[in-house]
């Protein structure tokens, strides 16, 4: 009954439109953290625990919650020894998503057809450690063995683009690796490290910055970089979008208190804020890039494991405060100088669905089908129940036919399964409707519906060139 061709699937309509349609696009991965140096090197992992278990900070939380001790998770303890440990643990782990995409990682890319269990470990990791050490098992031999024809990774104002100049450069590896514009470190003017990133910032633009204009200068010429070497997309992670609106000379002196590494206030912070993401997002409108917002997540909560491990670790949550009124004034600050770029949402607080389903409702136009997006259900919320809310609330308020779909936002190569997983539910979704009645079964608009959701929207929003 497990991982059978047709689980999730409980209706002809639904198995009709995976294994006709969803099951043969192509992947788009237009926001992931892989790293371009890792995908131009292409150097073969050492062992399973390398590739899976190394830097998955949604492993290391259920290892944690398990009671598994530290040295097993992120510390120094052997490869084999962390992996019989995630073993362990992922037997403990019905309901949870992860419990299904390891196994699905098994049995699609290595052809391992039985669950992962501590019994069954060590001939796990003996058969896939073997194929490891082959061409196709290499970071561009998983990718091209998933389909994968986009990869847009997150890279830093400041970040070089070197490798992603030499694998275009490359003629054997034809899959699109882009950069994605995040700057982050540039927006957090609070940051103790500020001072700093602004010289890191005047090095790589050449551009001296003693003001706030200047920033601009600097930020606007390396977008200009990042433009001619094929970035079509920003991606911000913000507490939340803000929109205090100020007085350019209150903004250059929060910019100045910031430089000076003086502690600023929530109400200096947010109009600071305010002002940089508006400029950001009339130029992304000027070059034609989508804007991403990442927002209600708190970050590293544990402050003790913070001082031992740094970010991106596992100690992060939902936040429950997005005040919708300033969303919505952010973009209406844009579109009244039509000057809003393609724009994609995404809350980590599942309760927000139904507010930006009504704020994108606000700010669509002519210019693009779903000019502006719900983005997929986003890390704590990638699971079926959360899928299926997301697309549902998208539905019940917008158009779910225009959705840009799914994404990894992963640093393992191993992850691409999961666009598999976010078809079947977008599948037994669409398929539960017609059984039900609420849409006749239509092949021909069904069909287009399936693919623009898994691949072509994304092709045509994001405007790759294919």
């Amino acid at each position: 009954m497990f991982l059978t061709d047709d689980f999730i699937l409980k209706n002809s309509f639904a198995k009709e439109l995976y294994h006709g349609y969803a099951k043969k696009q192509p992947i788009i991965d237009y926001h992931c953290h892989l790293d371009p140096k890792e995908i131009f090197e292409d150097q073969n992992f050492t062992n399973l625990t390398q590739a899976w278990l190394a830097g998955d900070h949604y492993k290391w939380r259920l290892m944690r919650a398990n009671g598994v001790a530290e040295s097993l998770i992120t510390g120094d303890a052997d490869d084999y020894e962390k992996f019989c440990a995630w073993a362990q643990t992922l037997e403990a782990c019905i309901g949870n998503p992860l419990y299904v995409w390891t196994n699905l990682e098994l049995k699609r890319i290595f052809g391992i057809d039985e669950r992962l269990t501590l019994a069954n470990a060590a001939s796990i990791w003996e058969k896939a450690n073997q194929q490891l050490q082959t061409k196709e098992f290499s970071p561009r031999g998983l990718i091209k063995k998933m389909a994968v024809e986009v990869i847009c990774t997150t890279d830093d104002p400041v970040d070089t683009l070197e490798w992603h100049a030499k694998i275009k450069e490359d003629p054997t590896f034809d899959v699109q690796v882009l950069p994605a514009w995040r700057p982050d470190k540039a927006t957090n003017v609070e940051a103790a490290i500020f001072p700093d990133y602004i010289r890191k910032l005047e090095e790589a633009s050449k551009i001296e910055i003693q003001s706030f204009e200047a920033l601009k200068r600097a930020v606007l010429k390396r977008m200009e970089y990042f433009d001619e070497r094929g970035c079509k997309v920003s991606d911000h992670g913000l507490n939340y979008v803000m929109y205090v609106p100020a007085k350019p000379e209150e903004v250059e002196a929060v910019f100045q208190k910031g430089l000076a590494g003086e502690p600023l206030d929530f109400e200096e912070i947010a109009k600071y804020k305010t002002a940089f993401m508006q400029f950001l997002g009339k130029e992304y409108h000027r070059m034609g890039w989508v804007m991403q917002l990442h927002y209600g997540c708190k970050r590293d909560n544990n402050r003790l494991m913070f001082e031992k491990l740094g970010p991106d670790t596992g100690y992060d949550c939902i936040n429950n405060y997005a005040p919708a009124d300033q969303l919505a004034d952010f973009l209406n600050s844009l579109v009244s100088a039509d000057e809003l770029p393609k724009t994609i949402l995404y809350s980590l607080n599942p309760n927000d669905n139904a507010v930006i389903g009504t704020v994108l409702g606000c700010f669509q136009d002519s210019t693009a089908a779903g000019k502006l997006q719900q983005g997929s259900a986003w890390w704590f919320n990638d699971h079926k129940a959360g899928m299926t809310e997301q697309m549902t609330s998208l539905a019940n308020l917008g158009m779910l036919s225009n959705f840009v779909g799914m994404l990894t936002d992963s640093r393992s190569f191993l992850s691409y399964t999961r666009h598999e997983y976010f078809r079947r539910i977008l599948c037994e979704l669409i398929g539960g409707w017609v059984e039900n009645g609420e849409y006749p079964y239509d092949e021909r608009v069904l069909s287009k519906m399936i693919k623009g959701i898994c691949y072509k929207n994304a092709v045509d929003y994001f405007g790759f060139a294919l």
